[in-house]
């Protein structure tokens, strides 16, 4: 049923772009947005999606920017009837009034959206435009609320629901494996080779995010080491000379390396998912493993310490490792949230801050960012909800005694080095 299913779609599919309106339809882009939004049928609304989106995949950086402007300001919503429907409302609430006011409220522009994602194989293509609307739309107020638009969408479309958790392995299609290389954007793949060794080792898993719109693309992947304890250095985890165990050997499951692959599904988060779905996966296929953590870069490190005027070196280790957990505990930025971007996600997640390793990421990126210097956040399945809960309502940081005294040196260590 499943193989007819799937001819059915792509016989249909391939009449639908052969039955497609002419390339050379007179009407403006423009013109053909509004048509959209106003098409009674679906076949017809297909069909003009369809060249809408040709259209802007032809289209130079200029143009592209000005179908953004127009859907931005032509396609907003209109003030005024918003104010009207919402005085409506309270003078009467109901269903009729509700209707009207929702009705106001919802700039055209998410409608049109979401005829375009009505065409076939449209969704990896509006991610892709969102993408090139994020170019723009961090200067541009008017362009940040048609992402907002955009994004508001998105977090419907990609929720956890509609997504599927796949194994990774060596005998994975060509074409997925190619962009688990491209995409992985932690510790470098290096080769076909390097990729096979993170992949074929009984001592190894990756798991990604797939949804169904969009079936050849992973949306974010996170590679795993199954491990006895919990490893103090990327680079012997990763080396080609290591020695493996068997899997059911392993006590310790190793998230370290995590990559989001769509810049267009930026802000959309799939990784606090993707991490409690694989350890519970992992705990439940191997009884034995007993601790989830993670080996993360602190990308933030060094700028941060560069901005306090304290030089971070890389031969002192004691000394680094206090710097780093005194970072990660107390440098925030404005809003109170914790300034380095990987801690905001773990802890975000639900993670504890578990321990630092000086010496851990001796590549070049690994010196510039953090002079070394790693971190494992601690998964406790049992903790988790309740630390996301405590730091989402206050921005309370679970972390273990190590590091928090670890902390208070490094607090200690500034304060003489700057005399303070």
């Amino acid at each position: 049923m499943t193989m007819l299913a799937d001819l059915l779609s792509t016989v249909f599919e391939r009449r639908m772009r052969m039955s497609g309106p002419a390339r050379d339809d007179a009407r403006s882009t423009e013109e053909l947005a509004e048509a959209l939004v106003g098409a009674d049928g679906e076949m017809s609304g297909q069909n003009l999606g369809r060249l809408i989106l040709d259209r802007f995949s032809d289209m130079d950086a200029d143009a592209r920017r000005a179908f953004f402007d127009y859907l931005a300001t032509a396609m907003d919503f209109d003030p005024s009837a918003v104010r009207d429907a919402l005085d409506a409302y309270e003078a009467e609430p109901g269903r009729a009034t509700y209707r009207r006011f929702a009705a106001a409220a919802e700039p055209k522009r998410q409608e049109f959206i979401r005829r375009l994602n009505q065409v076939p194989q449209a969704t990896g293509e509006l991610v892709a435009m969102r993408a090139e609307l994020l170019r723009y739309a961090k200067d541009d107020p008017a362009l940040g609320a048609l992402d907002l638009d955009f994004q508001h969408l998105f977090s419907s479309w990609f929720n956890r629901g509609f997504l599927v958790l796949r194994p990774i392995n060596w005998e994975s299609p060509a074409h997925i494996l190619d962009k688990i290389i491209a995409y992985e954007a932690v510790h470098a793949i290096d080769s076909w080779d390097d990729l096979r060794r993170r992949l074929e080792p009984v001592d190894r898993r990756c798991f990604a995010f797939f949804h169904p719109a969009m079936a050849d693309e992973p949306l974010i992947f996170v590679e795993v080491a199954l491990t006895k304890g919990i490893p103090d250095s990327v680079q012997d985890l990763l080396s080609e000379d290591r020695s493996g165990i068997v899997a059911e050997e392993a006590d310790t499951a190793v998230f370290y390396s995590i990559s989001n692959c769509q810049a267009g599904l930026a802000s959309i988060s799939f990784g606090n998912s993707l991490i409690k779905q694989v350890a519970v996966d992992l705990s439940m296929q191997l009884p034995g493993l007993k601790t989830f953590v993670t080996l993360s870069p602190i990308p933030g490190l060094v700028a941060w310490l560069a901005d306090q005027g304290i030089e971070a070196r890389a031969d002192d280790q004691d000394r680094l490792r206090g710097l780093a957990a005194h970072y990660l505990l107390e440098a925030k930025r404005n809003g109170g949230a914790p300034r380095d971007p990987v801690a905001r996600f773990h802890l975000g997640n639900g993670a504890q801050v578990h321990k630092v390793h000086a010496g851990a990421d001796v590549s070049d990126k690994g010196m510039a960012q953090s002079a070394g210097v790693m971190v494992n956040y601690l998964y406790d399945l049992a903790k988790v909800s309740q630390n996301h809960e405590r730091f989402a309502a206050s921005g309370k940081i679970s972390a273990s005694s190590e590091i928090r005294s670890l902390s208070a040196s490094g607090k200690k260590l500034m304060a003489e080095e700057l005399g303070t």
